[in-house]
């Protein structure tokens, strides 16, 4: 492939939707994670308080699918905030051998200063795109969120690399 069709190419790849949502992606975890974890919180550990915020009481494999992780990643995080006394679990009211999860007061406190830091960010990019284009953000990340799961991949195998 010459140099400006490979160039052109580049670029086409790159420019791809599923291209620049991974490189937002990495952008967000390596600008959230240093100011995160100065305060003991890494972006994982963010969203399991975050994620028991706003629904106390799951259990670890609902936690897990919620946070997008198996119950085999969940469990060593939130035994971790178990330990720091941030989270505790309780008896499940209907399923003896399940427990829920629930933010303690230390864990609320600690999270707040987390979700201050991701409410501060999360303006700087309103304000750095405008009240318009931040709520036309949000609108087509809550379609890509909504029509991802609908997606078959081919089942015939590709022919030939696309020129």
């Amino acid at each position: 492939m010459n140099e400006p069709a490979a160039t052109a190419r580049n670029a086409e790849v790159l420019g791809r939707v599923v291209s620049l949502l991974r490189r937002a992606d990495l952008a967000l975890q390596s600008t959230k994670e240093p100011p995160l974890r100065k305060l003991g919180v890494s972006g994982s550990l963010y969203a399991v308080l975050i994620n028991l915020e706003v629904t106390p009481g799951l259990t670890g494999a609902e936690l897990a699918r919620t946070v997008g992780v198996t119950p085999q990643a969940i469990a060593p995080l939130v035994g971790k905030l178990v330990d720091r006394g941030w989270v505790e679990r309780r008896p499940h009211p209907r399923h003896a051998n399940v427990q829920e999860l629930h933010l303690t007061a230390n864990g609320r406190r600690e999270l707040a200063g987390a979700d201050r830091l991701m409410v501060h960010l999360d303006r700087h990019l309103q304000d750095s795109l405008g009240d318009d284009d931040y709520r036309r953000l949000c609108a087509l990340l809550a379609d890509v969120v909504r029509h991802l799961p609908s997606w078959t991949p081919p089942t015939d195998p590709p022919t030939d690399p696309p020129t």
